[in-house]
This record gives structure tokens, sequence and C-alpha cells, in this order.
């Protein structure tokens, strides 16, 4: 398992990468799960999508792109973690999108990787500047929860209030529990 890193702010350029329901496979194919660490699983990101050339992470005017912008059902498919860390080795701290599978937006929150959901609408804005402007510049503010775009508009979005506290915190879910021992610990002593 990979640190969970503690998320503030984020702010960087961002690639996208299109086409609906990319499943977990994609994103780092199962051939490269054999490894006993998830060292070096950047290498291995969309793989397969990029044997034909052309594929925006070989572009070199992204080199060090931060935020990956992302089609509808981003992450669909296993459960693997090694999704969540192959994109994290790769740089990226956020991941933006208009729905995420819901095993992927609970591994990304629980290594410190931000899914962040705007609107159909948001996200084909996002898709355009990030596609046109490669050097634009996103910003997103985890305890505010927007997102602000390179001409200043701001978008919010929506976090559940004990994710945003984790991922303030650099803390998983085990972590938070621990944390908490001493309160327990009280607990069941005055319900015995």
């Amino acid at each position: 398992m990979s640190e969970i890193v503690k998320i503030t702010k984020v702010e960087g350029r961002a690639v996208t990468i299109r086409g609906n329901d990319i499943d977990t496979d994609r994103i780092i194919p199962a051939r490269f799960l054999v490894a006993v660490s998830f060292e070096g699983l950047e290498r291995h990101v969309f793989e397969d999508d990029r044997t034909g050339g052309g594929h925006p992470f070989d572009n070199p005017a992204y080199q060090g792109a931060s935020i990956l912008i992302v089609n509808r059902n981003f992450g669909c498919g296993s459960s693997r973690e090694h999704a969540v860390w192959a994109l994290q080795g790769a740089g990226f701290s956020a991941v933006v999108s208009s729905q995420f599978a819901d095993i992927f937006r609970g591994n990304a929150l629980g290594n410190g990787l931000l899914p962040i959901e705007v609107s159909k609408r948001m996200l084909a804005r996002l898709m355009d500047i990030a596609s046109s402007q490669y050097m634009a510049s996103l910003a997103i503010d985890l305890e505010t929860q927007t997102l602000q775009l390179p001409d200043g508009d701001v978008v919010k979005f929506p976090i559940t209030p004990f994710a945003k506290h984790c991922v303030l915190e650099g803390i998983g879910e085990m972590d938070f529990l621990l944390g908490a021992t001493e309160s327990i610990t009280a607990f069941e002593a005055a319900h015995r």
C-alpha cells in the first residue's frame, strides 16, 4: 500500500484522456501487477493504449501534468488499487470526471488521489481547455471544494465530509479509527 498523501491544494497543468468506461485494466494492465510493490507501475499507465503512438501521455507538452481529466465512469472494472497507485506514480494528484466508478472513487480517496466530480457541461469545457491550451493551469482547493479555471471561473465540487477530512489530514479510514482509540475506550468503559 502506498503512503497516503495529505492534499489541501492541487495546482498544475491538466491532460485529458477521452472515452467513457475506461476500466482499471486499461489504466494499468493486469500483466504488470506481478510486482511485490507499487513502485514502477507508472511506467505502464495506459500501456496498451500507447502502443500506436499519439497518446496524450506521450506528448511532451503534457509532461509534468498533475491533473487528469477523463470522461464518464472512469475506473470501472476490477477493484485494483494499482490503478490509483500507477496514476499517482505518474505524477497525478487529482482526476476530474463527470462520474467515477464507485470502487475507483473509494480507492482514490483511500490512497490520497483526489477524485473531482463536475457536471458534464463543465467537463466538456475543461477538456477543451486542457486540449487547446497546453500550459493552462487549473487550481483545486479542497478546503473550499473549488476548482478554478485559467480564466478565473470557479466551480464547486462535492465530497463527503469524512472523505474530505481524511484527505486533508492525509489519513486512511484505519488511521481515523486508531486516532479515536481513547474515545472508544472511554465509551466502552461507560457502557459495560
